[in-house]
């Protein structure tokens, strides 16, 4: 069973504040400068040490996925976009994240991004039935 020192997202029931203070008492970027300096290489290399896996029916692991972008850019710019449609059947995992965790996710992005030499532009794509979720990931406040 999962311990609760190894969770990522430790505010999933909104029991803490899902604001940036709340965020960093809980860890949220602790060490992201650090990690983003040490280049892209070295990220894959930590994603892919760390068994990190897709939220999706399939789990596929996120270092390997991540290695098949081609390392050199053709030109054509990159963007990164956040599938939280949730549209699998019976699922409701991703918007917990954007109403509780919110700076994890923009956190993750981050590192993604500049993995993947993505234009700084993010597309967050929610389910549109989740309209709370849809605010707190949008910056807006939990949206009550």
């Amino acid at each position: 069973m999962l311990q609760d020192k190894d969770r990522i997202f430790t505010n999933l029931y909104g029991l803490h504040d899902w604001g940036l203070e709340g965020a960093r008492a809980r860890g949220a970027w602790d060490g992201t400068k650090a990690m983003l300096e040490k280049g892209r290489d070295w990220i894959i290399n930590e994603v892919k040490a760390s068994g990190l896996r897709g939220r999706g029916g399939a789990g596929f692991p996120t270092g390997l996925k991540w290695s098949f972008m081609p390392k050199q850019s053709d030109g054509r710019p990159h963007y990164l976009v956040v599938n939280a449609d949730e549209s699998e059947p019976g699922t409701c995992k991703d918007r917990e994240i954007m109403r509780h965790d919110p700076h994890l996710l923009v956190e993750g992005c981050l590192i993604a991004a500049l993995r993947h030499e993505c234009e700084p532009l993010l597309h967050l794509y929610p389910r549109r039935v989740h309209p709370r979720a849809r605010t707190s990931a949008g910056g807006g406040g939990p949206g009550l």
